[in-house]
């Protein structure tokens, strides 16, 4: 489903407020909703359609990049699922949006289907990334810890030779139903039960070692692959990684947000890199060739004759590869004439000697055109 206009799906306009982004989305899932549509394959695929619609239009930043790239986040690869966002979105996902958006258990067959132990909860890390790392890709291991089965119950909670009783509360179903009259009529609503916490059973002889949870906290290495071209504030979902639910709820997410590290020389506009070059007063003015370093190690730059500080030279294909398949940036090296604070009494003698050939003379230029030209080259 990721790639649909999610506009059209909510049949909403590109402008329309987060207030009428949910009113469309609580009318289509009310109408597509499986309990409403029993065996009904086609409402069922529209149910997740317009439930990954609204988990992205809902959310500023993945709004902003579906507007922007026409995906909620860039698609890339490494088995993961790829960046969070549409991707892997499935009934159980589009379901618990509806529960999570306050509607409830609004129709007469969803209390078996929220049945038993809750999800683990999502994991949330930071991932620091060098430019160069960024620039070819890089798998990451980072130690996490995580909520595993205890090894003493084995996840079950209940102590050895013991086991879950049905709770008399529900009956098994895990939901109750209560029941409100007014002067408009009968209320229903249907929530989690308080006696078993919405799992249908009762562990009444705990084990010792995890309370009954059926949890311990394990620290785990998890392998990280992560694809070239990202930037800060990207993120990947790495599904049925995080912990595990209580007793046997299956395991969260891990959500890996990436942040790009301070380069010593490189500047990063999108995916242009910027490396300001000192040059000497010789070589600008002879020209020539020189090793400057880029991303993926140093590379020869040649250099005109007579080069002027704030001149740009463009090295293409050197930046930053693009993580959506189209061509990547450029490294863009802007130079700046060195000219040394000391000089030797020969290096000086000599300096003297030029000076009065007259050719070392600065020629009038347009001012106001060098500034527009710096104006364009780093701002737009």
């Amino acid at each position: 489903m990721s790639g649909s206009n999610y506009y059209e799906v909510l049949d909403v306009d590109r402008e329309a407020t987060p207030e009428e982004i949910k009113k469309a989305y609580r009318k289509l899932a009310m109408k597509y909703h499986p309990d409403r549509n029993k065996n009904d394959k086609t409402a069922e695929e529209k149910f997740k359609e317009v439930g990954e619609a609204y988990a992205v239009l809902s959310d500023p930043q993945k709004r902003q990049n579906f507007d922007k790239h026409g995906t909620a986040e860039p698609p890339v690869g490494g088995g993961f699922n790829g960046f969070s966002g549409g991707v892997g979105f499935d009934l159980s996902d589009a379901l618990r949006m509806f529960m999570n958006q306050g509607f409830g258990d609004v129709f007469g067959g969803g209390e078996s289907r929220r049945q038993g132990p809750a999800r683990g909860k999502d994991i949330q890390i930071k991932l620091a990334l060098t430019l160069e790392e960024i620039a070819t890709g890089v798998e990451k291991t980072v130690k996490l810890k995580l909520r595993r089965h205890c090894d003493t119950c084995h996840g079950s909670g209940a102590k050895t030779g013991s086991k879950a009783v049905t709770c008399t509360t529900c009956r098994g179903a895990g939901r109750v139903k209560q029941v409100s009259r007014s002067l408009f009529g009968a209320f229903e609503n249907i929530s989690a039960c308080p006696a078993c916490g919405g799992e249908g059973k009762i562990i009444r002889d705990k084990c010792p070692q995890c309370s009954g949870s059926g949890l311990a906290v394990k620290e785990e290495k998890i392998r990280i692959k992560v694809p070239a071209g990202v930037a800060t504030g990207n993120y990947m979902r790495i599904r049925g990684q995080g912990s595990n639910g209580p007793r046997s709820g299956e395991k969260g997410d891990i959500i890996v947000v990436f942040d790009e590290k301070d380069h010593p020389y490189f500047e990063r506009r999108g995916n242009d890199v910027i490396y300001f070059l000192q040059l000497d007063i010789p070589t600008a003015t002879l020209g020539g060739e020189i090793i400057v370093p880029t991303l993926s190690g140093k590379s020869k730059l040649h250099i005109p004759a007579g080069i002027q500080s704030g001149k740009l030279l463009k090295m293409r294909g050197k930046g930053v590869p693009a993580h959506d398949g189209y061509s990547g940036g450029d490294q863009l090296v802007y130079i700046q004439i060195y000219t040394p604070e000391k000089l030797s009494t020969t290096a000086r003698d000599l300096m003297e000697e030029l000076r009065t050939t007259g050719e070392f003379e600065p020629q009038q230029r347009d001012e106001k055109g060098f500034i527009r030209k710096m104006k364009k080259a780093f701002f737009n």
